[in-house]
C-alpha cells in the first residue's frame, strides 16, 4: 500500500486528499496542513516510487503501469482508511490522477481542487516532452528535471517551488523515473477525452498568473464545462500552493467548506 500521513479531527468532519505531482511527495503541501486541519481530515499521499513509497513493492503488473492503475493505488488506501468519499486536492500531474479518479468512482469525489492543472499540451511541451523523452536513457534524470524544472518553474520569484520539487525528485528512483516519462505517451489522448467530458463534479482550478505553459488551457476548458471554477492567483507560478499559500488556502478552503457534507 502506498505510505499516507492522515490528520484526524474528528468523525463529523469532511476529508481532503491530496495528490502530489511526478517527481514531488506529499511534502509539498506543508503549507496546507495547519490551515487545513482547522476544518477538515486530511489524507496525504505519496505516489509510487515517490517519497515513502519509494520503497514499496509493486502489487501490479508493470505492463499496467497508467494513470487509472495510479489513481486506484490512491482509492485502496482509502478503502483501507474507510473514507467513503472526499475533497481531492491534485497538482500538476497529480490533477490528471485527481480528474481520474473522478472518472472512475465520482460517488467518492465530492469536489476537485486543480492546482497548477495540466488538461492540454501545448505544442511548445509537446516538443518538451519529445525531446526529454528522447534523451531520457541518456543524460541523468535529475540533470533532466532540473532543466524540466527551469523550463515549468522558470521565474526567480518562484525559486521555492522549484527548489522543493527539485529535492523531491532526488528520492525518485531511476526506474520509476522512467514509468513517468513513458506515460506521457497517454497523456494528449486522456486529456483530450476530459476535455471532450464533463464529469459533473464540482470543480475548482486554481491557477498562477506566471503559470505560462498551462493556464491559457485551463482557461478555454472552463469556458466549456458548467460545473468548472477558474480562479488565477497572481503573482503566483505553476506551484500555486507554494508560491502564494495564504490565498491559496483561503480560497480553497472556502470553496470546500462551501460543498462540504
Amino acid at each position: 500500500m502506498l505510505h499516507h500521513r492522515i490528520y484526524s479531527s474528528g468523525p463529523d468532519r469532511d476529508w481532503v486528499v491530496f495528490v502530489h505531482g511526478a517527481g514531488g511527495s506529499s511534502a509539498v503541501w506543508f503549507r496546507q496542513i495547519r490551515a487545513f486541519r482547522e476544518h477538515f481530515n486530511l489524507l496525504l499521499v505519496d505516489l509510487r516510487g515517490h517519497g515513502g513509497s519509494s520503497g514499496v513493492p509493486s502489487t501490479r503488473d508493470r505492463r499496467s503501469y497508467n494513470f487509472q492503475a495510479i489513481s486506484r493505488e490512491v482509492l485502496e488506501v482509502l478503502d483501507h482508511l474507510r473514507i467513503r468519499c472526499a475533497h481531492f486536492v491534485g497538482v500538476s500531474l497529480g490533477t490528471i490522477i485527481v480528474r481520474t479518479i473522478g472518472e472512475i468512482e465520482p460517488a467518492r469525489v465530492s469536489s476537485m481542487i486543480m492546482v497548477g492543472a495540466v488538461t492540454r499540451l501545448t505544442p511548445r511541451s509537446r516538443i518538451l516532452a519529445a525531446i526529454a523523452n528522447a534523451v531520457k536513457r541518456f543524460v541523468p534524470p535529475m540533470l533532466l528535471y532540473r532543466i524540466l524544472a527551469w523550463i515549468i518553474i522558470p521565474r526567480r520569484d518562484h525559486q521555492r517551488s522549484r527548489v522543493i520539487f527539485i529535492r523531491e525528485a532526488r528520492k525518485l528512483a531511476r526506474a520509476e523515473f522512467l514509468r513517468w516519462f513513458r506515460l506521457l505517451g497517454e497523456v494528449n489522448p486522456l486529456l483530450r477525452f476530459f476535455r471532450e467530458k464533463e464529469t459533473g463534479i464540482p470543480t475548482l482550478y486554481l491557477m498562477g498568473s506566471e503559470d505560462h505553459m498551462f493556464l491559457p488551457p485551463v482557461r478555454q476548458i472552463v469556458r466549456q464545462h458548467r460545473n468548472s471554477l477558474l480562479r488565477v492567483i497572481q503573482g503566483a507560478g505553476h506551484v500555486v500552493n507554494i508560491d502564494r499559500p495564504d490565498c491559496f488556502n483561503r480560497i480553497a478552503i472556502r470553496f470546500i467548506l462551501d460543498r462540504a457534507a
